[in-house]
């Protein structure tokens, strides 16, 4: 995937930005936020830029009715047009500022000079699509559009912090309501199936030997996709124990099991080759990077096919899995505090979001504790 520079996205002058917006980017970068956070929430807040110059509104008048019509306007999928900011802009036309408009086109704020640049140009950001699939390709998910509005809030929260004139208070940008919908939790039953498939289905014996210590990892420490992809042989020794560095650049012990530790040295046992990545591709043109490893989507893709070929019904992806995890966990008894620091939650918030009861022990629950169950 192609990278952008932190220098590209100060200095490009060919999408709209908001007042401060340039400063904005930096007092992340400069408190230790990750390369996607600071992609992402110059992206999401460019669009508000986008829709400013679009309906002819002046960064002074933005107001709780300015934000609401930005609701609908992501709502109808209008910033697609934005091509998700893939500097393509640097190759189009400049938007012209209307009369009156003070969205900024390019850099705003104080100039960068040459100190700046050398402070700067290390930060490279991975571009991604950053939208939510769902069933209606003419409506964005209210998740995506919640998301945008998160950034938004966050930088009208800078410009009250550094004493900017702010037009509109932070907590004044009202989130949309997401509808909620059943979770399916698959049994354990179904989560064991999937990651013991590779042995039955892989006809290489290194790709399945490979894929199954994969989700076995995933299975027991609850690890995001990116944390498992991006895991070391050397981080791997008998103690079970794993040291990681996860969303947001937090650092957390995870623990795997008897039965994964296992799978993972066997994997092992059959690698000859000096590169560090835990998970290697067998063939491809990641091989000829300084350090190949496989993909995310990769693995993602792996996970939709294992469970077409078993017939699972409840969609899975590896999010699946680290939420099935949790759910297990909290079933079993655990504290959910403890599920929390293993999932790498800032907030304890975030951790009950990932615990959903599944059918099977409310049924179980149900049957042992229902009052009345004689006739």
């Amino acid at each position: 995937m192609r990278k952008i520079s932190i220098q590209q996205l100060l200095d490009s002058d060919k999408r709209p930005k908001l007042e401060h917006q340039n400063e904005y980017l930096l007092h992340l970068y400069n408190n230790n936020y990750s390369d996607e956070t600071v992609y992402n929430y110059n992206r999401d807040i460019t669009f508000f830029a986008e829709y400013l110059v679009e309906s002819k509104t002046s960064f002074e008048k933005v107001n709780k009715l300015v934000v609401t019509f930005f609701k609908g306007w992501l709502k109808e999928r209008k910033h697609i047009a934005i091509k998700d900011l893939k500097l393509k802009g640097l190759k189009d036309k400049e938007h012209e500022e209307s009369d009156g408009n003070t969205v900024r086109l390019g850099k705003t704020g104080s100039k960068t000079n040459d100190t700046d640049k050398k402070v700067r140009e290390p930060l490279v950001i991975t571009q991604n699509k950053g939208f939510v699939k769902n069933n209606n390709p003419e409506v964005l998910d209210a998740l995506s559009v919640n998301r945008i509005l998160v950034s938004l809030r966050n930088y009208l929260r800078f410009l009250v912090e550094y004493d900017y004139p702010a037009p509109l208070a932070p907590d004044a940008v009202q989130l949309v309501r997401v509808a909620k919908k059943k979770l399916q939790v698959p049994t354990l039953d179904e989560v064991v199936a999937l990651v013991e498939a590779p042995t039955t289905y892989e006809t290489d014996p290194v790709i399945g030997l490979r894929n199954r210590a994969a989700l076995e990892l995933l299975l027991a420490t609850g690890m995001r996709i990116s944390e498992v992809v991006s895991i070391n042989r050397d981080q791997v020794n008998s103690d079970g124990k794993l040291f990681i560095t996860g969303k947001g650049k937090k650092q957390r012990f995870v623990y795997l099991t008897h039965r994964a530790t296992a799978h993972i040295q066997e994997y092992l046992q059959k690698r000859v080759d000096p590169y560090p990545a835990l998970f290697l591709p067998k063939s491809g043109s990641r091989l000829k990077s300084s350090d190949p490893r496989i993909s995310t989507n990769y693995l993602q893709m792996k996970i939709a096919l294992y469970r077409r070929l078993l017939e699972i019904i409840v969609p899975m992806s590896a999010h699946t899995i680290r939420h099935a995890y949790a759910t297990y966990l909290a079933e079993n008894g655990a504290n959910p505090a403890a599920i929390q620091v293993l999932l790498g939650h800032e907030s304890l918030q975030t951790t009950t979001r990932y615990v959903h009861t599944s059918d099977k022990f409310a049924e179980e629950t149900h049957n042992e504790f229902h009052p009345v169950k004689e006739q």
